[in-house]
Formats: C-alpha cells, structure tokens, sequence
C-alpha cells in the first residue's frame, strides 16, 4: 500500500470539498483536512471525515457474486459473473430486439465513467432506453436554465462571489445538513452587510440562520415566485433598461405575473403579504443580488415552470449575467453536473449535446467511429425507464444507483425490477437493489481509482487514487470493457481513465458543455478548470493535448452574453397550479421529503458507517405538536404514514419547527420506514422530474 498523502476531493455531495487520504500501516486509511481547496478550505462534514470507513473490506463488496439454482447469491469468479450479464444481455436482446435492454446510471459515476456507459448503451448494446438517477435531482433546473439562459450549469458563477452579494434568497434548500462546509460562504454573506432569505415549509438549521425565512405550503413554490415578480413590477423596481437591452419575451410574463396578486398568493402560499413586501425589498435594494433553488422547487410535477418563475425574478430586476448576480442551482450528487452533460441521459450525447440534433450525431459518431444512423433515439426518463422494467425492458445493466429506496413509488419500483428476465448490478456495497440481482459486480470505489467529477459550480475536478483496491474488485471502465468484448466490441473502451477522459474532449470540442481545452496534467496543477473551457486544435483538427495558450476556463457565465441564438435571456411565462395530489378527507396532511446530515441519499454506504448510524440510526416521522395532539400520538410513539400508493411505519419528531398541515420524512432507509414508498411519482411535462416534494398522506397511530 502507498504511504504518500493524496490531495483527492470527497464521493459524496457537489461541493466535491478537497481533502487529504494517507494509508496507515493497518491498512486503514486517514482523512485530513486539505486547506487550499477554496470550496471547502479544508472543512469537512461528518460523511466527508468518515468516507474512508466504506474502503474497509467487511463493509465493501471483494468478490463477484451470481445467483445459483436456489435462488442465493454466492461469490464466484470474474469471467464466470462477465459470462453470465453477456449471456443475459445477449440473450435477451435475441429475443426481444435492443431496446428491450435496459442501462441505468447515477450521479456518482465519474465524468469518464457515464460517458462510456453512455456511449455502451448506444454503440455496444444498440439500445435507447438509458437514464440516471440524476434525473431524480436537477432536471427541473436543468431544463429551466436552457430554455431561459441557453445553458445549464449549476452555478453560473463560483461559490466565493455568495458572501460579496447584497442578498441571496435560498429556495428548498436545508444546505447546513445537505452540505455542511457551504454554510460559511451563507455565513460571510451576513457578517459583509449582505441578507439572506431562505423559503422552506420547515424552519430548518439553514433557515434558522436567515434574516427572512419564509414557510410556504409544500408545492407552492411557484406561486411565490410569481407573487414576488407581481410586486417588484407594482413597486416600480423592474430594471427596465436590462429588460429592453438583455431579454425577451419579458410582455408575456409580466401579464401572466400580474395574475399573481399579493392577496391571493398569500392565501395559496400562507406567506403573509408583508413578508412578501419584505422579501421584495431586501432582494431589490441591494446592487447585486441572487436566487438559489435546490430540490424543494424543482422535486415538483411543475418544478421546470417553478425555477422558470424564480428565473423571470431575476431577469425582471436584473438579477442575470451580471457581477455578483444570478440565478443557481444547488446540484446535490457528487458528480450531479458532470453526470447530466456527457451521456447517459436518455436524450443526450456527450457535451451537453441533444441526441435528435443531427449535427451532434454526426460529430459524437464520427469520434466513436461509427455510422450516425446506427445511434439509437431519445429513450424513456428514469421514472418511465424503471416503470417498464418486466415489460418492456426486460434485462437491465444497473451502476451506482439504489432506486429499490431512491425512486418514488418505491414498492412498485421494487416488483419491478423482480420482474425482470435479468439484472446486473456494479456497486461497492451490496445495496437493497443489488441484493435483486442476478449478478452483482464489485468494483472500486473514489479512493481506488482516478477520475474527473464537476462540482456545483462547473468545476472540473481530478480525483486521485489513493489506495489500492483490494484483490477481487476491478473498475467500471473495466466492466464495459469486458462487457464490450464478450458482446462483439473489441475496441472503443479503453480501461484508463485518461484515456477515456482524452476521448471525451474530443467528443464534447464545440458542445455547450466543452471541455476540449481541460486535461489531467492541468487539473492536477490548478484547483479545477471551469467549463466551458474549449482548446486550441492540433493539425488534425483535434483538441491539442497541452497548450501554452490555454483556454483559463470560465468561472463566470452571462457576463457579456446568453447562450441563446441572440444572446439574450428568455423569460417563459408561467402560472400557478396545483400539485398534482392535493390532500382531501381521507389523506388530509402533505407529505414533504428531504436528507438529515448523517445520511447520503440512499443510505447504502452511509448506513454502513458507525459514527453516521449514532448520529442518524433511522427513519422518522416530523410532525407538529398540534397535529401530533389530534392524532394522539407522543414524541417516540410509532407512527403510520398512509398514501395512495403505500405505507410506512417511523417513530414520531414531535417540533414546532414544521407547518401544521405538513410531515417530513428523510428517505435514506428501506423497510418499513421507507419514505419513498408514499411518494408521487407525478412527472413534470418538461424534465420528467417525479414529485418527490409534496403528496397527500394521512396519520395512523400503531399498536405498540
């Protein structure tokens, strides 16, 4: 084992917070605080500090496991398990034609590992229907931000400029407990003069830290934000001169705006009318000024038309492509941005390009080497794509991702995937949907491998490999590889990751999302590069593999113009509806879900961590005291969360910190505490993102 320290970056949340690994005798491995990372200055949460205790061989899966006649898994070897997911896939793409297999990616899988899952599907196995759990995370913001700016990137601008704005309103977003280390860039922002708004149904440890913290009724986001637009046109504060100079469409929206009154937003929202004039003020006074959505607004079947309404806020006082200004996303998995822009969404190719687009089919197949009539189409959305599983899709490739918690509908989800003719897993653990499987795949993990992630504000990180990997494991890249040749590739997937990463310059050279100009070599001497970073061209017309006059990279967007044709923003008028489940009488109370700070998404790796599980052993029930009194029920007493679509069992959180009509539970366990098996899986008509934030439940006490 290597006994040097590696500076590397964290495998959990998009701050992706630089931190130091060194290897102890013992074959631990020691996590320590690496300064000069500006993101995160060397602070560390609890998931960050013990993310070494996954590398333990009795916590992470060592040896391929397959299926037997009885129904058990049991290890066995790589070419064995490599056979068997060839044999399965083969055979049912014989039978069934390609597009009865299905891929399903996640947000963790490095830059270097989704495109060649992307580009697997498409070229290996000739199938259409691949999707991630991203989908699950930053759609809504995503499709938000194209149709208004052109282009989607987290942040459009780097985490230091937050503390230098006048005011930020932070929208769904619990960030002291999502992720911890960013708290201080919210921190500086109070100290340096500046205010912050944070809107949340629950008075949450982010919102306790606000100047203004708004409570609205889950789901009603949108009108919020319409009825803030409706007063800042009232009040005379539109920036007229930017909306004449930098946009359009700025008529159709200010009249759907208008429809938006104080009084009835109020009534929609429960946001009183003086604190939406208190809102307004605070967010116009100052010279510069922000709105920042996480999951809140955009977990919605109208999350694309809520970031939409947030967007034409800022446009209206000029709030966009201007310094210390704009409108973001808060992107939550680790690799959540890079993820979404390389091609493992179902309607995407590699740089952030569209699959119908027949300018990026020529250019992505001309690097693969293949005919561009022989890529498939658009396939299903993640939700869509996991409903047909057993129908429709009847074999499925699965990495990094646990949609049998993860998804809504989660039973559903669950007799789905047991329905399938085939499931193969790749994960470092042996997950609730890889314990399904008929073959699970162990294989590394961040420490154990090289590899390029891009962090909430488009950073483009390296990721170093720190430790070896225990003898057993082998990594994605090589799965594809073996799965490439076993089915009939033998070239195309090479098995290192800078190799890989050399083959996505090219493939994303002239995309929205261009890292041509970014290379390892630049990485490892700079704390990131900032997309989009388009390169130099060598005499083949390639992206030059170094460059004394390289691209710097491009912290901030917008500043002289919008990625549209014109280059001016869009506003999209929008107008309030109703959540697609609104309660009634006999489910009565609204259902909203969210992460605790022990806890990662799923929980299937941090569930394994001693030290999380003290902090966060398990599933609970957040209810006020009022409805806690009707229902009878005490802090502790079990609790029944009933929905159309399932029910689940968690101890009661008896807090004034929570609305009245409202219940929050986390969603990182399974079993009967299982959050997401109430949820809606409603989609939006844009992004296909599943309501995740609000559905109608009703409370049950439990015997015992």
């Amino acid at each position: 084992m290597q006994s040097t320290v590696t500076p590397t970056h964290c495998p959990y949340c998009a701050l992706q917070c630089g931190m130091n690994l060194t290897p102890a005798p013992d074959g631990t491995v020691e996590v320590s605080e690496r300064a000069d990372f500006p993101v995160n200055r060397g602070a560390l949460c609890g998931k960050g500090r013990t993310a070494a205790a996954v590398l333990a061989p009795g916590v992470r899966l060592t040896s391929p496991l397959v299926r037997d006649e009885g129904g058990t898994l049991v290890p066995a070897s790589w070419d064995e398990a490599l056979d068997r997911i060839a044999a399965g896939l083969g055979r049912t793409r014989a039978e069934y034609g390609p597009d009865a297999l299905g891929v399903f990616g996640g947000g963790g899988l490095t830059n270097e590992k989704a495109y060649t899952l992307g580009k697997f599907a498409r070229v290996v196995l000739g199938t259409s229907q691949i999707d991630y759990n991203g989908r699950f995370c930053m759609s809504s913001a995503a499709a938000a931000g194209i149709k208004a700016f052109g282009l989607d990137r987290g942040l459009p601008f780097p985490l230091e400029d937050i503390p230098k704005s006048g005011c930020v309103i932070l929208v769904g977003s619990n960030l002291a407990e999502t992720m911890p280390p960013s708290l201080r860039f919210f921190t500086e922002l109070r100290e340096n003069g500046g205010t912050l708004v944070v809107i949340d149904p629950r008075r949450t440890k982010t919102a306790e830290q606000a100047d203004l913290h708004l409570a609205p009724r889950p789901g009603t986001d949108l009108a919020l934000a319409l009825g803030l637009l409706h007063l800042v046109i009232a009040e005379g504060r539109v920036d007229e001169e930017y909306v004449r100079e930098r946009t359009a469409g700025w008529e159709d929206a200010r009249a759907a705006a208008m429809a938006h009154w104080p009084e009835y937003v109020e009534r929609i929202t429960g946001v009183s009318v003086p604190q939406l004039r208190e809102t307004v003020r605070m967010f116009c006074e100052p010279e510069s000024a922000m709105v920042l959505t996480a999951r809140g607004p955009e977990q919605q079947s109208k999350g694309t038309d809520t970031v939409g309404a947030w967007i034409n806020l800022c446009l209206a006082t000029g709030r966009a492509g201007r310094p210390l200004s704009g409108y973001g996303c808060l992107t939550g998995q680790g690799n959540g941005q890079g993820g979404r822009e390389h091609g493992q969404k179902a309607d995407q190719l590699p740089g952030y390009r569209k699959l119908d687009d027949p300018a990026a089919r020529a250019h992505v197949a001309e690097v693969w080497g293949v005919d561009p009539d022989s890529l498939p189409g658009p396939g299903r959305s993640a939700y869509e794509l996991l409903d047909a599983l057993g129908t429709d899709i009847r074999s499925l490739l699965l990495m990094a991702s646990n949609p049998v918690v993860s998804a809504p509908r989660a039973a559903h989800i669950e007799e789905r995937i047991r329905s399938l003719d085939f499931l193969a897993v790749c994960d470092v653990v042996l997950s609730e949907t890889a314990a399904l499987a008929d073959v699970v795949l162990p294989v590394t993990q961040w420490a154990e491998e090289t590899g390029t992630t891009t962090n909430l504000e488009g950073r483009v990180l390296l990721r170093r490999r720190a430790v070896t990997p225990p003898d057993g494991i082998r990594s994605d890249l090589e799965v594809l590889h073996e799965l490439a040749a076993r089915l009939g590739v033998e070239k195309g997937f090479p098995t290192d990751p800078e190799e890989v990463f050399e083959e996505l310059r090219r493939a994303s050279a002239g995309g929205a999302a261009d890292y041509s100009g970014i290379t390892y070599r630049r990485l490892a001497e700079e704390d990131g590069v900032f997309w989009p970073c388009p390169a130099a061209v060598d005499a083949d017309g390639d992206p030059a593999r170094e460059t004394t006059a390289a691209h710097p990279g491009t912290p901030r967007l917008f500043l002289d113009r919008f990625a549209t044709p014109d280059g001016r923003a869009r506003f999209v008028p929008v107008s309030h509806r109703a959540i697609a489940e609104e309660p009634d009488d006999e489910y009565p109370v609204l259902l909203t879900t969210g992460r605790v700070v022990a806890q990662y998404q799923s929980g299937a790796q941090t569930r394994r961590v001693a030290e999380l599980n003290a902090a966060a052993p398990g599933p609970f029930v957040e209810l006020h005291p009022r409805l806690a009194a009707r229902l009878g029920a005490a802090e502790g007493d079990p609790v029944a969360v009933v929905s159309r679509r399932g029910r689940a069992v968690a101890p009661a959180r008896i807090t004034d910190a929570i609305r009245p009509d409202t219940v929050f539970m986390p969603f990182h366990w399974p079993g009967e505490g299982r959050a997401n098996t109430l949820t809606n899986p409603a989609l939006d008509p844009t992004s296909r993102m599943p309501e995740f934030k609000a559905c109608a439940v009703r409370l049950e006490t439990v015997e015992g």
